[in-house]
C-alpha cells in the first residue's frame, strides 16, 4: 500500500507524464506542470528535487506505459520465432496507441534530449540497449531451439529489426500515417522468414 507521500509522487507523474512527452524537457516549464497537477511549485518540489529528476520519472513512467505489453510478449513462455512474431506485431499498432500519449517516449525524449539533457539522453540510451539486447537474446533463443540458422548474428539482427522499429515509428509520427510502420513490420516478418528461419 502507497503512502501519502508516494500517491502525490505517483499523481505528479501520472499527470506531467503525457505532456513531457509532447512538449520535451525543454518545452515544459513550472507553469506546466503547476496546470497540469494543480499543485503549487513547493509541492512539486516537496516532492522531485527539481524539474530533471521529475522529467526522468516521467520517461521511465512513459515508457513503462508504452512498453508494458512489449515486455510481456517478450517474456512469455513461447518459443523465440513466436516472440518474434510478437514483437512486430505489436509495433503494427503502437503508433495508433502513442498517438493519445504524444507519439513515441523513445523517439520524442531520445531527440529532445540528445543536446539538453545529458541524464535523460543516458536513460534513453540504457532502455534503448536493453530492448536491443533482448531482440538478440529471443533470436538466441530460436537458434538454440533450432528455428533460426545457427550462423546468424543475432547482435546485429537485433540492431537491424530495431533500426526497422525506430525508422517506421519516425515516419509513422511524421507523417501521422501507421501504415508505414506496418508495412516496414511486414519487411521485418519477411526478414525474419527469408534471411533467419531455418
Amino acid at each position: 500500500m502507497l503512502t501519502k507521500a508516494e500517491k502525490t509522487k505517483q499523481f505528479i507523474i501520472e499527470k506531467v507524464g503525457p505532456y513531457f512527452n509532447k512538449h520535451g524537457y525543454t518545452g515544459t516549464s513550472m507553469s506546466d506542470i503547476t496546470k497540469a497537477t494543480g499543485l503549487t511549485k513547493g509541492a512539486i518540489y516537496g516532492n522531485f528535487k527539481d524539474k530533471e529528476e521529475l522529467a526522468l520519472q516521467a520517461f521511465n513512467y512513459n515508457i513503462r506505459r508504452a512498453m508494458g505489453r512489449l515486455r510481456e510478449r517478450m517474456t512469455m513462455d513461447a518459443d523465440g520465432m513466436t516472440k518474434l512474431k510478437e514483437i512486430t506485431a505489436f509495433f503494427r499498432i503502437y503508433h495508433k496507441n502513442e498517438k493519445l500519449y504524444g507519439g513515441c517516449p523513445m523517439l520524442n525524449v531520445g531527440i529532445d534530449s540528445m543536446n539538453h539533457n545529458n541524464t535523460l539522453y543516458k536513460r534513453v540510451v540504457d532502455v534503448m540497449n536493453k530492448l536491443i539486447q533482448s531482440i538478440a537474446d529471443i533470436i538466441d533463443q530460436a537458434k538454440d531451439e533450432g528455428s533460426v540458422k545457427r550462423e546468424i548474428d543475432a547482435q546485429k539482427y537485433a540492431n537491424k529489426i530495431y533500426a526497422q522499429i525506430q525508422g517506421g515509428v519516425f515516419i509513422a509520427n511524421m507523417l501521422n500515417d501507421e501504415s508505414h510502420l506496418a508495412e516496414l513490420m511486414n519487411h521485418v516478418d519477411h526478414m525474419i522468414d527469408s534471411e533467419m528461419k531455418s
